[in-house]
């Protein structure tokens, strides 16, 4: 079995009652690909700027995830900092810096194409849309997403969706994306718009 992720790839700088890290590995490609690295042959796509420490890569290649797919761009690797209070469920944003997120144009390798399951992690739906055209005949694809893209690029959001066979979101934006403060309904309009499945997560 082979997964193939593609999303975002950054450093983060957390806080929390119980201490605070800067520029640790980061991003929604990076957390999926190295839990599906338990189960499966992973490859993972995305973009880091010239600044990404190379033993991230070297910790990524030592739980054998494919990272031939990863562009190094001149520049800033995307950057994200925030803090959690006691409820770890609740992330705050405190600053967001998308640096060489903003030139990102996803390339699939050709050995990669063929990849039986696929998830689209947190990325800009038209570029989950550019990743599923360059696809060849997936038995699975997930997608992810979060509230600023809801917020800014919804017409794009409801194509991916209608391409996917899973739709991963949390309860605060399925509610938001379906406009409704009902769970339940919310997950029936995911439905409704052509995913085969819709997982809502709390938190």
């Amino acid at each position: 079995m082979s997964v193939l992720i593609v999303g975002s790839i950054g450093l983060d700088t957390v806080e929390t009652p119980f201490g605070k890290k800067q520029d640790i590995l980061g991003g929604s490609a990076i957390h999926a690909s190295i839990s599906s690295s338990f189960y499966a042959d992973t490859a993972i796509v995305g973009v880091a700027g010239s600044d990404f420490p190379k033993e991230y890569l070297e910790f990524l290649r030592s739980r054998n995830i494919d990272v031939e797919g990863i562009q190094i761009l001149p520049g800033e690797t995307f950057r994200w900092s925030g803090y959690y209070e006691y409820d770890m469920n609740q992330a705050h944003t405190k600053d967001t810096k998308l640096n060489v997120y903003t030139l990102f144009d996803p390339k699939i390798p050709d050995k990669l194409k063929d990849a039986e399951f696929v998830f689209l992690a947190n990325l800009d739906p038209e570029l989950q849309l550019k990743v599923l055209d360059q696809l060849k005949k997936p038995k699975l694809v997930a997608m992810d997403t979060m509230n600023f893209w809801i917020e800014n690029k919804r017409e794009a959001l409801h194509e991916v969706i209608k391409r996917v066979d899973v739709v991963l979101m949390n309860d605060g934006e399925a509610r938001q994306f379906m406009e409704t403060p009902n769970i339940p309904i919310a997950a029936a309009r995911l439905l409704k718009l052509g995913a085969k499945s819709v997982i809502i997560k709390k938190g």
